[in-house]
């Protein structure tokens, strides 16, 4: 089982459709940070018959920045993004800024899942998780012996 849809994500898009309408109407990044596509990160999930496989766009982090974490029964994938604070030329000053920094977070629900082996790459920054199902134990039948009479004694 895994839940596609991350937690508090309709009340996120309801306050950010509003944070849109105002900001297009002062034409102004005033509201960017409380819209929710600014501390997120889009994902692809596609099941297999053994696996769960994760593609998220991650550009511009390096594998240092990113942190999987699978605490049962949720799988979390945070990426921080630091600051860079130039000291080169203090003659240039930012009139406008438009990339974000901060902790982009994703959280799913997954059950039933081998955590051991669970596998992650960056390349290209798309970040590849494959995580495993656990393999379910298949149930055993048994017999009701005979009890060689009505003594009504101990099964055997």
């Amino acid at each position: 089982m895994f839940d596609l849809v991350p937690f508090g994500k309709r009340r996120e898009d309801a306050f950010g459709v509003l944070a849109k309408s105002l900001n297009e109407v002062f034409n102004d990044d005033f509201f960017a940070p409380l819209t929710s596509s600014a501390l997120s990160f889009r994902t692809d999930v596609r099941e297999s018959e053994g696996a769960y496989l994760i593609e998220a766009e991650l550009p511009g982090f390096k594998k240092e920045d990113i942190n999987i974490d699978y605490t049962s029964p949720y799988l979390t994938i945070k990426a921080v993004r630091k600051e860079e604070k130039s000291e080169d030329n203090k003659e240039q000053m930012a009139v406008r800024r438009e990339r974000r920094y901060g902790q982009y977070v994703r959280r799913f629900y997954v059950q039933d899942i081998a955590e051991e082996g669970i596998r992650a790459s960056l390349q290209d920054g798309v970040l590849s998780l494959e995580v495993p199902k656990r393999q379910k134990t298949q149930g055993k039948r048994i017999e009701i012996q005979d009890g060689g009479g009505s003594s009504g004694g101990p099964l055997q």
